[in-house]
């Protein structure tokens, strides 16, 4: 049995967590996928940080709206009742605690909580935090969606991290390609995890504590 799954089955794994009349920014990338995963029989909505609430799915081909794009410049639709705004509204939006849920990806997540998504440090990365800090302390529930690895193997959760910070205790939740880990106060606690993934292994990949939620005592949300 395999020890991860797809970024598609891991947007899938995500859709399911949010809950029904909740106002989601997905960040730019990866989490953009999670809309292709919404119920379509429960009403979600979509902000992005450009100015638009209530965003649909990419348009089909031959039906690109130029003036229609995410904060990705990936063109998008406008689902009926769709409202458009200053990109200023749309700041205080994130600013204000007017998001359910927001989706980021990230380098780093510390076991407190701390999120680190916006620069490596290295020559020629990302110039700029962008909006990612506004929804990292703005939105009631950080989700965090990565791989649980580098590419050079390394944990992507961390005891503290070493990448500029994005936010700090703001992370609500990650997940990854091996297991769903929930951000606790006494560290991250192994929600879910996939395949023939365990506790054991998963602490053996980040050289950290790990709890196990399902036997904890551990509740949804905490």
């Amino acid at each position: 049995m395999s020890t991860r799954i797809t970024r598609e089955q891991l947007a899938a794994r995500i859709a399911q967590d949010i809950p029904e009349g909740s106002y989601v920014n997905l960040g730019i990338g990866a989490p953009t996928l999670v809309a292709d995963y919404l119920p379509a029989d429960q009403e979600i909505i979509l902000h992005t940080e450009n100015g638009m609430l209530g965003m649909g799915p990419s348009p089909e081909a031959g039906r690109v709206d130029p003036d229609l794009i995410n904060a990705g410049k990936q063109p998008v639709t406008a689902l009926a009742g769709a409202a458009y705004f200053h990109h200023a509204d749309s700041f205080g939006m994130m600013r204000g605690g007017h998001l359910d849920v927001c989706v980021l990806g990230a380098f780093q997540v510390s076991q407190g909580g701390d999120l680190a998504n916006w620069s490596t440090g290295a020559p020629g990365a990302i110039p700029a935090v962008g909006g990612a800090m506004d929804l990292a302390i703005g939105a009631k529930n950080v989700y965090v969606m990565t791989d649980l690895l580098t590419k050079t193997g390394e944990s992507k959760l961390v005891e503290a991290c070493t990448y500029p910070l994005t936010g700090v205790g703001c992370v609500t939740r990650v997940y990854t390609d091996h297991a769903v880990f929930d951000v606790t106060a006494e560290g991250f606690a192994v929600r879910e995890a996939f395949g023939d993934n365990t506790v054991a292994s998963l602490v053996s990949l980040t050289g950290l504590e790990l709890q196990d939620a399902s036997t904890s005592g551990i509740q949804e949300g905490e």
